[in-house]
């Protein structure tokens, strides 16, 4: 009988929001597949846990698919990990949860922190409707049609961004979708510094002028009226 993949979500910063199924899943589990073996060894140093790590990560994680699959069809759980919130969700996973699905090896979620629903929740931005579309193209060009091609959409816009490339985002931003939308950026979620900055794109870029922000970001754009 073929062992489970666990998906587990893991704290995006505070490692006290782990949840009680995850300590459990990730103490009883024969390995766990994660992201940075480092960074999840932090997580479980904390937890007082122990298991073998495989090493789990993008643009690498396709090699790493057969050795998982052995296990889980030798009759072990296996529990994957990302270094922050939800594997799969702009994170590794994708192809190794494809593949255990393809060969009938149960998947289950067990939920956990998500920059997305965090940043949404305290953002004050509309709720009732969001769109995710993750990390934006690094090159001007792209990421000017990137942002042309949701101009329309009246949901809330989520994206993650790196926090170095922040100005030039709102700049491209209050260009192409408008300069009167509401933006949140969302800095260092559940850490210390966690902030939370808001305004319309121009406001937000003449609000933190040479300032160097750290950390990742989600930002939040308000959606088409």
């Amino acid at each position: 009988m073929a062992g489970r993949l666990y998906v587990v979500g893991t704290p995006v910063g505070n490692l006290e929001d782990v949840t009680l199924r995850a300590v459990r899943v990730l103490g009883e589990v024969a390995a766990i597949a994660c992201e940075d073996t480092r960074q999840t060894l932090k997580l479980l140093n904390r937890l007082g846990i122990r298991k073998p790590l495989i090493s789990y990560f993008q643009p690498r994680e396709g090699r790493r698919v057969p050795e998982i699959i052995r296990l889980l069809e030798g009759g072990a759980d296996v529990a994957l990990v990302s270094d922050a919130g939800t594997p799969g969700i702009s994170d590794p996973g994708f192809p190794l949860i494809r593949e255990a699905l393809r060969l009938g090896i149960p998947v289950v979620p067990v939920p956990g922190p998500s920059a997305v629903t965090a940043a949404l929740s305290a953002a004050g931005l509309p709720t009732h409707r969001f769109l995710f579309v993750g990390f934006p193209p690094p090159k001007k060009a792209a990421l000017g049609r990137f942002l042309e091609a949701l101009a329309g959409h009246d949901a809330t816009l989520v994206f993650f961004l790196p926090t170095r490339r922040v100005p030039e985002f709102l700049e491209a931003a209050g260009r192409t979708l408008g300069g009167d939308r509401r933006v949140v950026i969302a800095r260092e979620l559940t850490k210390i510094h966690e902030e939370f900055l808001r305004g319309t794109a121009s406001e937000l870029l003449a609000s933190l002028g040479n300032r160097v922000l750290k950390g990742e970001a989600t930002v939040l754009i308000e959606g088409a009226r």
